[in-house]
């Protein structure tokens, strides 16, 4: 599990910094990749990756701004083109199935694979036998959404010296066991899963949060987060501004990451007005509050570790 930071400015690109997308890449959990946002030019920055775009099944867009959105139907597009064939699933506000349908009617564009749209409300909006997403809905003047990931519980270890004590040889019985509530073996004996499984492996929990003022009513939802991606669109001097555009400070995400417990914070989404060394005032800003805390820039990968 890994995220990668495709665009991390806000409103309009900038030398440094393309406008929003996150991937997070699930290639060992379940071969694709979800992409969080798609702003502009989102498939150029793609092609700084090792990110192949017919591994994309899963599009949650925060909210319809268009830092966010207007790269979705050249991706799509190019999906096509480039040998994707598998179904997308596109998560987002109300207004989303509008502009890909009449983006693409109008373009007349014509898709290899099926792409099903779901204008999604608060609650959860996705679960599978691995991952379930709840949305939540923000502060931004428009409807926007955070996400919350939430990988299930992971089965313990084999307990191998209680097998061999129960004279189970090493061999494909394993793998049956750890799959399988009773496993029979050859000789008749029923074995049960739960008497030769260590403790189970919580799951890893991430929060993004699209667009947002930095409120007390988001804390629950992002709680205990592994990872927790916030805009940090203004420093901490622009505290006003960023409350008149629905927006955060620096610091103000720094204070959400510890009253809500998480692990780590990322922050991202900063104007453009900060170039250069500017940028080392925020992530300071951001620490002297929340030391766990880093500055995407584009193309930051982050490795989110299981948990043992």
């Amino acid at each position: 599990m890994e995220l990668v930071f495709l665009g991390t400015g806000a409103g309009v690109p900038s030398k440094e910094r393309n406008v929003t997308a996150i991937a997070l890449t699930l290639l060992q959990e379940q071969n694709s990749i979800w992409l969080f946002d798609c702003g502009e030019a989102t498939q150029h920055q793609i092609l700084n990756t090792s990110i192949k775009p017919r591994k994309i099944n899963k599009i949650f867009i925060t909210h319809l701004h268009g830092d966010h959105l207007f790269g979705l139907p050249g991706l799509l597009s190019s999906r096509s083109f480039q040998g994707g064939e598998d179904e997308v699933n596109l998560y987002g506000p109300k207004g989303l199935k509008d502009f890909v349908n009449t983006t693409l009617q109008v373009s007349g564009t014509r898709l290899r694979y099926r792409v099903v749209i779901h204008e999604i409300d608060e609650g959860n909006i996705y679960e599978d036998d691995r991952f379930t997403v709840i949305a939540k809905k923000l502060d931004h003047g428009v409807t926007s959404y955070g996400y919350r990931i939430i990988e299930k519980d992971r089965p313990g270890e084999l307990l191998v010296d209680r097998l061999n004590q129960f004279g189970i040889p090493p061999g494909p019985i394993y793998k049956q066991i750890k799959e399988n509530p009773i496993v029979e073996t050859s000789d008749g004996k029923q074995l049960l899963r739960e008497n030769f499984l260590g403790p189970s492996k919580p799951g890893r929990v991430l929060a993004i949060l699209g667009d947002t003022r930095a409120l007390a009513t988001n804390h629950e939802f992002i709680q205990n987060a592994d990872v927790l991606v916030h805009e940090a669109t203004f420093d901490r001097e622009k505290e006003q501004m960023a409350w008149d555009y629905f927006h955060s400070t620096t610091t103000q995400a720094a204070q959400a990451a510890i009253q809500a417990n998480v692990k780590q914070l990322v922050i991202t989404h900063i104007s453009s007005r900060y170039q250069g060394e500017e940028n080392e005032k925020l992530l300071k800003e951001a620490k002297q509050v929340f030391s766990n805390t880093v500055l995407a820039n584009d193309f930051f990968k982050l490795d989110i570790q299981a948990h043992s």
